[in-house]
């Protein structure tokens, strides 16, 4: 844990780098938030199912991030490149999970799942923190134990199996937290993502939920908002490094408090 004034110190470091960096990449978003108000726009809160036409209104918010990962990572870091294949099973996901009354529904949970494995991975396994595991679990498994009543047949396992890994993707994202809270997006993001599949998971095991819709896809693209513009934090600490590494004695002098990320 670092000390208060250390930690205050490098969080208002990062917050005067801010301006510059959405001068520099927030052009780069504008496709996503563009997309997301449209799909808002058209569809709102009715859904369509086994349409191409809707399936590329909501797949498209998810290709703009993509799309930002592609232009933004010119080294092709390794979180970046994780970061942007989970985006990839994502996108997979949510064309499975429009056509899911016609049997694909497991693929979907499987793309997600596969999702949740990338982001974990991406965001490292040091430091473990096993408290912060325990409690992540122990989130995860109440609420398995409320969609229970609810779960037929092989449902009950893989259900099982899709909390166990987005309990893990949660864990992993807040173990990070002691770094500068200014660089907390990725757990925003995983916690959007968990309030996103619960109430997924109302909807589809016990009853119907109010606005379900809307409150599921506004938390759903908030949440690979959050986890993919992580790395503009990991990318610019992996430069750092990078320069450290290879430069001179002054170089090295220039790292930021609380740059290394793992």
């Amino acid at each position: 844990m670092k000390p208060f004034p250390s930690f205050c110190s490098s969080s208002v470091k990062m917050w005067r780098r801010r301006p510059l960096s959405l001068r520099i990449h927030g052009p780069k978003l504008i496709l996503f938030f563009k997309a997301v108000v449209v799909y808002f726009a058209v569809y709102g809160d009715k859904p369509q199912s086994q349409c191409a036409v809707y399936c590329a209104f909501k797949v498209l918010p998810i290709v703009a991030l993509v799309i930002f990962v592609v232009l933004q990572d010119t080294r092709r870091s390794p979180y970046s490149r994780k970061i942007l294949v989970g985006l990839l099973f994502s996108c997979l996901g949510d064309v499975f999970l429009v056509w899911k009354e016609a049997g694909y529904l497991l693929h979907g949970l499987l793309m997600f799942a596969l999702a949740h494995v990338l982001y974990a991975w991406a965001f490292g396994f040091r430091p473990l923190r096993l408290r912060r595991g325990i409690v992540s679990l122990a989130l995860g498994a109440s609420g398995y134990l409320l969609l229970y009543p609810g779960l037929k047949g092989e449902m009950v396992f893989f259900v099982l199996l899709y909390v166990l890994l987005i309990s893990l993707m949660n864990w992993r994202a807040v173990a990070r937290w002691d770094e500068p809270w200014t660089k907390c997006s990725h757990i925003v993001g995983s916690f959007c993502f968990v309030v996103s599949d619960f109430v997924v998971g109302i909807e589809l095991f016990l009853a119907p939920v109010d606005y379900s819709h809307t409150i599921v896809m506004a938390t759903y693209y908030a949440a690979q908002f959050g986890i993919t513009t992580s790395v503009l934090d990991e990318n610019g600490a992996h430069g750092v490094r990078l320069r450290a590494s290879t430069g001179s004695p002054g170089d090295r002098e220039t790292v930021p408090v609380g740059s290394r990320l793992k």
